[in-house]
């Protein structure tokens, strides 16, 4: 008990009233959770589009899909690095490959998601992951480092291999990122007389901690169409590839969302709700 004629004492008795200690999570209870790096919260409905529908990225959805399928049923899996070009579908893709192995084995398996300023409570996490009766796919989206960032990248290196607090046998780790090396690489590196090449393996190291590298690059304009085409046949809504190129074209840029914020359009002007 604090002393109570200590005023920073009842000052601090008064946070700890103010912010009580997190509930416990029901970790069988839902399909997915958000981890804020003290505590989780259950996510009722995992969105997420069908699997046919991600277009262009048949070989990277192969990979993924057969990974989570491994994990979800209790065997040997990989952490996964889903790195490249934005909006070609690499959240869609884990999202929509946990749902697929939900619907084939219910229960098996749910989705952890991680917000980027709570990976200091990964190692909580892990611990109370490794407690459970079920499998897990933890998952931090578009993450990066900053240049002045050390102790964030050696973490995760911890935690994906060697350490002694990585992950447990049923739960591994996605990432999706801009780039394969995760952590910004500087022409500065080159001048370093230093043996530069040190810097340059210390930063790829993160990288080749990760089973699974994935690369997903920008869709050409067949591909773009054929994303397009997908969604709007299942809604059996009429469009033109003239005008969904004129899209693309004002945007500068051909992409799975690119092509997603062009079917809400037109889904949009139908009267349709996605």
């Amino acid at each position: 008990m604090t002393d109570q004629g200590d005023p920073l004492a009842r000052i601090a008795d008064a946070l700890e009233r103010l912010s009580p200690p997190p509930v416990a999570t029901d970790w069988m209870a839902y399909p997915a959770y958000v981890w804020n790096g003290r505590s989780a919260r259950g996510v009722n409905v995992l969105e997420a589009p069908a699997l046919s529908l991600l277009q262009g990225i048949d070989k990277q959805k192969a990979l993924v899909v057969a990974n989570v399928d491994r994990l979800s049923a209790g065997h040997a899996a990989h952490d996964m690095l889903l790195w490249g070009s934005r909006g070609m579908g690499k959240s869609a893709l884990i999202r929509g490959s946990i749902l697929a192995a939900q619907q084939m084995r219910p229960g098996s398996i749910a989705l952890v998601q991680i917000a980027t300023d709570a990976m200091e409570g990964l190692s909580d996490l892990f611990a109370e992951l490794g407690r459970q009766n079920r499998n897990f796919l933890t998952y931090i989206d578009d993450l990066g480092f900053a240049d002045s960032d050390s102790i964030g990248p050696r973490h995760l290196r911890s935690w994906l291999e060697g350490g002694v607090e990585a992950r447990p046998a049923n739960v591994r780790l996605a990432v999706t990122a801009n780039r394969r090396a995760i952590v910004p690489r500087n022409m500065s590196e080159q001048d370093d007389p230093i043996n530069p090449r040190d810097a340059v393996d210390d930063k790829l190291a993160l990288a080749d901690r990760f089973g699974l590298s994935i690369g997903f690059h920008a869709c050409d304009q067949d591909n773009y169409l054929a994303i397009i085409r997908g969604y709007l046949e299942q809604m059996g809504l009429p469009w033109e590839e003239s005008e969904a190129l004129e899209w693309a074209k004002r945007r500068g840029a051909r992409s799975g969302r690119t092509a997603w914020q062009f079917v809400t359009e037109i889904a949009g002007r139908a009267g349709h709700t996605l």
